[in-house]
């Protein structure tokens, strides 16, 4: 269960956040390999220019996301300047409804797909990012979805090991760890 303050946290400038849901029944959010691949993709096409991905981990249900929000993002219109958590929430509930909408289409549903408000903790010291991207990595396995975590196809976990380049901020969060054999030492020794 969700702190309440997990639903009201603001968005700021620089700070890294876990950002997490699940839909609103408890039903699939994913239904293929598809719907993994799409999510992915709506992750890049609404948030890529506001945030950078650090970890995630996409499951039956729900999802999780390690996300650092970029600087510079104040807007300011005519009116009034547009405040860095407004501009953020606003991408996510595009990106949200953006998902949803081709969800439904495909599956022949209707109503709101995710629950809202979603869920955003602030990360505030290092050893909650450390051990955050653990418990990132390791869901599908906690929710009894595969046996060893490492082989969930949905997460960053191998992706972050992969030398290609994407967006997902790889060598950051290897760096952070002290390297790839720490990285996967510190996966090994917490695993099981």
């Amino acid at each position: 269960m969700a702190k309440t303050e997990h639903y009201y946290t603001k968005f700021e400038e620089g700070k890294f956040y876990h950002i997490y849901n699940r839909s609103i029944d408890r039903q699939p959010l994913f239904k293929s390999d598809a719907n993994y691949r799409f999510f992915l993709k709506k992750i890049d096409q609404y948030l890529s220019n506001i945030l950078d991905v650090y970890a995630y981990c996409l499951l039956g249900n729900h999802f999780h996301l390690l996300i650092r929000v970029k600087e510079s993002l104040k807007i300011t219109n005519s009116i009034r300047d547009i405040s860095v958590h407004d501009i953020v929430s606003k991408q996510f509930r595009m990106f949200f409804q953006s998902y949803a909408l081709a969800f439904n289409i495909q599956h022949k549903r209707i109503g709101t797909l995710f629950q809202t408000p979603f869920k955003r903790a602030q990360i505030n010291d290092e050893s909650y990012f450390t051990r955050l991207v653990y418990y990132i990595h390791s869901n599908p396995q906690k929710h009894n979805l595969i046996s060893d975590f490492r082989d969930w196809k949905w997460s960053s976990y191998s992706r972050i090991l992969l030398e290609t380049t994407t967006k997902l901020k790889k060598q950051e969060v290897l760096n952070w760890f002290g390297g790839k054999k720490e990285y996967l030492q510190f996966h090994s020794g917490h695993s099981g």
